[in-house]
């Protein structure tokens, strides 16, 4: 029995230790985190705080972390003395347009590469791999060509056509079609239901969820594209947030504050459409990288 007991209190011993080492380990990846945070809030919190400050007190010598007399003026001057709202306008108006052409045509081809066995299948899907690692910015001067040559320089459609091809968004709705069962198609092709109809009433809605939070993702992802857009709008009718951020101007040239209460205007929306569907977002960049769950 003594031997028993002594035994079980080793046992104990050395399951103590192992909780306390965890405990510890878990307090300092914890604190690391916190500290991670803390650095990537930092440059947040200080745009905010520039932003309800005087041009005078952000040139200051000691111009510390909190305001000392916060003001609303660098807002006001913004809204007053730029045409915000028309880049609201236009960035929602060509982000909305560009999530929603995207999904359609991605939907649509995805089924097609998963479902339809026709020629050349492999070559495109094999391209549209490829294309992955093509960075935008090397199709930037074929794309301002053909708008131009097309006569959509400075106009919405010039905006949106060339950033309505996302081959990843295709790729990873192939690859949840190709875990659907064929028994559904074939059910569906036995009520003589076509390609279309099959498309939109088993295959949409059994990835609701992730075609969902790939449509988020693309209308973030157009609301802060800012060289495209930079190069192709050229006024102030047709400019989005980004571009439009940057025309913010002070005539005495001591502007920092207006600059970051533009740039928080310009943010704010994108911050509010993460905090509500933060899920989402969550789950389709993880599907971006090639995490499924």
């Amino acid at each position: 029995m003594s031997g028993l007991t002594t035994g079980a209190q080793t046992e104990l011993t050395t399951a103590k230790s192992h909780v306390a080492s965890r405990g510890w380990s878990g307090h300092a990846l914890t604190a690391l985190t916190a500290f991670g945070a803390l650095i990537w809030f930092f440059p947040l919190y200080w745009a905010v705080m520039t932003s309800i400050k005087s041009d005078t007190e952000v040139v200051s010598r000691s111009p510390g972390l909190f305001p000392k007399a916060p003001t609303l003026e660098p807002y006001r001057y913004v809204i007053e003395r730029s045409s915000i709202v028309q880049w609201y306008v236009n960035s929602v108006g060509t982000s909305a347009i560009i999530a929603v052409l995207v999904l359609a045509m991605s939907v649509g081809c995805a089924y097609a590469l998963s479902q339809i066995q026709f020629p050349g299948r492999r070559v495109i899907y094999g391209a549209l791999i490829a294309s992955v690692m093509v960075p935008a910015e090397a199709l930037i001067i074929n794309h301002f060509v053909l708008m131009n040559t097309f006569g959509l320089i400075n106009s919405w459609g010039g905006i949106v056509l060339p950033q309505l091809v996302v081959p990843s968004v295709i790729i990873i709705l192939k690859q949840f079609f190709d875990q659907i069962p064929k028994e559904f198609r074939e059910a569906a092709m036995l009520d003589n239901a076509g390609h279309l109809r099959t498309l939109w009433k088993i295959y949409v809605p059994m990835n609701w969820g992730v075609i969902t939070a790939l449509g988020i993702t693309t209308f973030i992802a157009a609301w802060n594209n800012f060289l495209w857009p930079f190069l192709v709008a050229t006024s102030d009718s047709t400019i989005t947030i980004p571009v439009g951020i940057t025309q913010v101007k002070d005539v005495f040239g001591v502007r920092f504050a207006k600059d970051m209460a533009a740039a928080v205007l310009a943010g704010l929306p994108v911050a509010i459409l993460y905090l509500v569907f933060q899920r989402q977002i969550t789950r389709a960049i993880m599907l971006s990288a090639g995490i499924k769950g």
